[in-house]
């Protein structure tokens, strides 16, 4: 069973990319949990905690595509190099701005927006990687594996925030973030596999068009990218919204705040270890869309909670059936795309998957201040419950893969 699980670290490359990941991500969880408790103290505004995330998102929405190509032009393991010198900066620059007590909160959006449009060029070509460095049967256990890492840093990522800024402040978060940039800027300078693309004259613009034609082409991939989209469009404001819930609904603390990021983490392992252990199994689509449906109702769940462990357990089953749903999405979009055309693909799909984050955060930051945060959150959930059912029930081409 657990050799099954963890099939792919038998690949050098991908296992030492793995821990590279995992050690930075650990490190920007710990900055996502104080940055979103510094703005939220600064300026007691859920607009803002909302307009924070947007910007680091929405430089993903505009530019992926753009990176996309790159990725298929350009070495990309040196485009994930210079994406994650620029991450590290942000965050040393932050560091100093808030343990000399300059900082404001518009130092973080700007900071936000940059770092966004780093992750922008590295995102697709991080995805394109990836897969290159295992085998194509296993590349699902990859791509499980792959979110078990991300989840193993939304869980212990906000745990050791919270017990930081309850004890040492922002900027010990800040500063160690900085710092866990150098594990993956290890790993790619010692990693063996190299993509070498292929000359072209073509166009930039040219490239582009052909990535999006191949997406349309492909049967299932514009439900598969709409999926995506929606998912993280209607589920990712409830994480921004945790900050509003934990100070004003549970009157708890930064350690709560941590805590409850962390048991979302949990769950998502448990739901990316489920995946991985399946192997390449059928019916991909069948699963991302029940689990869909518990993400929606444990997102409404969650928003109508008052209880601290009640909704505690709800993340737990929130953060499971999320990485399911992305787990199996994403395989089926790698499963689909060739190795030539994977950047751009994989563009398009971190524009859907990504782009959705800033555009539904935007959405619920100029409704939550009309609308209260729980009644915008519960309606979000009773969505992707109708979107999940309009696939199984009226749309069945993806139920189907």
């Amino acid at each position: 069973m657990i050799r099954r699980i963890f099939k792919a670290f038998q690949y050098r490359d991908f296992r030492l990319m793995w821990i590279g990941a995992c050690t930075s991500s650990i490190g920007t969880w710990m900055q996502i949990v104080a940055q979103g408790w510094l703005i939220y103290r600064l300026s007691h505004s859920a607009f803002l905690l909302a307009m924070d995330q947007f910007l680091g998102g929405i430089p993903i929405f505009l530019f992926s595509l753009i990176g996309g190509v790159v990725a298929d032009r350009v070495e990309r393991r040196k485009i994930l190099l210079g994406s994650q010198y620029v991450q590290m900066a942000t965050a040393g620059l932050l560091t100093i701005l808030v343990a000399t007590g300059l900082v404001h909160v518009w130092h973080i959006l700007c900071l936000s927006f940059i770092s966004g449009l780093a992750q922008a060029f590295g995102g697709p070509a991080y995805s394109a990687l990836i897969p290159t460095l295992v085998d194509k049967d296993d590349m699902p256990n990859a791509i499980a594996l792959n979110s078990i890492q991300f989840n193993v840093a939304v869980m212990v990522g906000p745990a050791l925030a919270g017990q930081a800024l309850a004890k040492l402040g922002e900027k010990w978060c800040f500063g160690l973030n900085a710092l866990s940039f150098l594990a993956p800027i290890v790993s790619l300078s010692i990693i063996t596999t190299r993509f070498l693309p292929v000359k072209t004259t073509e166009s930039m613009f040219v490239s582009l068009k052909q990535g999006i034609r191949f997406a349309r082409k492909q049967s299932s991939m514009e439900a598969l990218i709409l999926l995506a989209f929606c998912m993280t469009a209607l589920a990712m404001p409830m994480r921004t919204y945790i900050p509003v819930f934990v100070k004003d609904i549970f009157h708890r603390g930064p350690e709560t705040y941590g805590n409850l990021l962390a048991l979302m983490g949990l769950g998502s392992i448990f739901g990316s270890l489920m995946i991985a252990s399946a192997g390449n199994f059928k019916r991909k689509g069948l699963v991302a869309l029940l689990a869909l449906i518990c993400l929606g109702a444990g997102i409404s769940g969650f928003a109508l909670s008052k209880s601290v462990p009640l909704s505690g357990t709800i993340l737990v089953l929130v953060g499971a059936s999320m990485m399911a749903v992305f787990a199996t999405v994403t395989s089926l979009v790698q499963l689909i795309t060739t190795n030539e055309m994977r950047g751009r693909v994989m563009s398009v799909y971190n524009v859907a998957f990504r782009g959705g984050m800033p555009m539904g955060n935007l959405l619920s930051g100029w409704l939550v201040p009309i609308f209260t945060a729980p009644r915008v959150l519960a309606v979000n959930g009773i969505l992707l419950v109708v979107l999940a059912l309009y696939f199984l029930l009226l749309q069945r081409r993806m139920a189907a893969l």
